[in-house]
């Protein structure tokens, strides 16, 4: 009897020990996906933030970095970058355009067509993925060259991935573009999925090859685990807005005008240095037309010279026009993402216009004033000579106080008079000419 209570005891001992390593097992491997979103315009900043997406997947041993993608295009050695982060990662990525309504154009195709699983949400579109500058047109040869150089790589990208190379290099070259599911038919990405969790179970189970070799995709019980931009990559990506950046180029200005036309006031002086800080970081990431820029800067100086010159407002209206088209000329670049909006321009001349006009004006008006204390404000003031004032001796009293004064005319008693300078604590007067 004490045999068998032992043997039971350690049957159920074993299971405990069995059911205990299954659960320490499957809480071992809870695998985990890294989900970031990027949307908008492919900048230094998007890269930035790509690239440490996948290094920190490949830190925490995630299942996959997922990349929720909608964009319109950008900056080439931006995509490139995070191509580059994309294919040496040891962690899969995910790419999903999403959501509806969302698109993957220009350096969208690029960054799509390098991921190790594709996958596009229920009303979204891929392509036109053809290289245009943002400096501006590009002659016969140069756009050739540009052209040829996309190609090659997409098409690259696409072989290495397992994709339709033809249709990518056709993106390229024609600008085609094709909605989620055409884009699956041909091979343009790998699957269509109505939201992430969808997407993740579809892709479960699936073998990709990433830089550290072959790897299978366990995400049908995975915990996603949700990155969002840092404060300073929101704030930088914000200022990359060209709409911004103008903004704050403006605000620079008016900025550093008041503290010169206001010394020691030195909060708006601040203010500006650092919003044209802002906005010169920003021209980095832009195409900067240099020609725009000094027609603003034109245009700012004869709202000021508007004050000091008689023209009439002729000064004014250059002033306007030249703000304007140094605004539409200052982002030389035929994509609309790359431009301040028309909508913006116009308001903001004519607010600068009365910014500086009216700031410009009370502060050459109060240069110009008399002053009203001190030694300086007795001058041009009325008095009356209390003695006989003759050219080195005689008292006066004015603004209710007794001063020694002199004049180079015989004064008499009682007489007007009215100041005309003031030496140390002595005033020189003459008779005020009743007529």
């Amino acid at each position: 009897m004490i045999r068998f209570r032992y043997f039971t005891a350690s049957i159920l001992l074993l299971l405990l020990m069995i059911i205990s390593l299954f659960w320490f097992s499957n809480h071992a491997e809870a695998a985990e996906v890294l989900h970031i979103q990027v949307s908008g315009v492919i900048n230094p900043v998007s890269a930035e933030f790509i690239g440490k997406a996948v290094k920190d997947a490949g830190e925490m041993n995630a299942a996959c970095l997922l990349i929720e993608l909608d964009t319109p295009g950008g900056l080439d050695t931006s995509m490139r970058s995070i191509v580059k982060d994309i294919a040496a990662s040891r962690v899969p990525v995910i790419v999903f355009v999403s959501p509806r309504g969302a698109r993957a154009a220009s350096a969208g195709v690029f960054i799509t067509m390098s991921a190790h699983v594709a996958a596009m949400s229920p009303g979204t579109n891929i392509g036109a993925a053809h290289p245009v500058s943002v400096g501006g047109k590009m002659d016969n040869v140069t756009s050739e060259k540009a052209t040829n150089d996309s190609a090659a790589y997409i098409k690259t990208i696409a072989q290495q991935s397992g994709r339709n190379d033809k249709w990518a290099e056709d993106s390229v070259r024609n600008s085609v573009s094709v909605t989620e599911m055409d884009a699956v038919k041909l091979r343009v990405v790998d699957l269509v999925a109505n939201d992430v969790q969808s997407l993740l179970n579809a892709v479960d189970g699936r073998a990709v090859q990433t830089a550290a070799g072959e790897t299978v995709l366990k995400t049908a019980n995975a915990k996603t685990i949700k990155r969002e931009m840092g404060l300073r990559s929101r704030v930088l990506d914000i200022i990359s807005n060209p709409n911004v950046a103008y903004i704050l180029m403006l605000l620079g200005f008016y900025g550093l005008f008041f503290e010169l036309t206001n010394p020691g006031v030195v909060a708006p002086g601040v203010i500006g240095a650092i919003c044209l800080i802002l906005a010169f970081y920003s021209f980095q990431t832009l195409p900067v037309n240099y020609a725009g820029l000094l027609l603003i800067i034109v245009g700012i100086v004869l709202f000021i010279l508007e004050v000091k010159v008689t023209s009439y407002g002729m000064l004014t209206v250059g002033g306007v026009f030249s703000l304007v088209l140094g605004s539409m000329m200052l982002f030389d670049s035929p994509l609309p993402f790359f431009k301040v909006s028309v909508s913006l321009i116009l308001p903001t001349a004519l607010f600068t216009a009365m910014f500086f006009f009216l700031t410009f004006r009370l502060a050459y008006k109060a240069y110009k004033t008399k002053p009203a204390t001190g030694q300086e404000g007795l001058v041009g003031l009325e008095g009356t000579a209390k003695t006989d004032i003759n050219d080195h001796d005689g008292m006066v009293m004015v603004h209710g106080e007794l001063w020694s004064a002199y004049s180079n005319e015989p004064i008499s008693k009682n007489e007007n008079v009215i100041v005309e300078e003031v030496r140390g604590l002595k005033v020189k007067i003459r008779k005020i000419n009743l007529v």
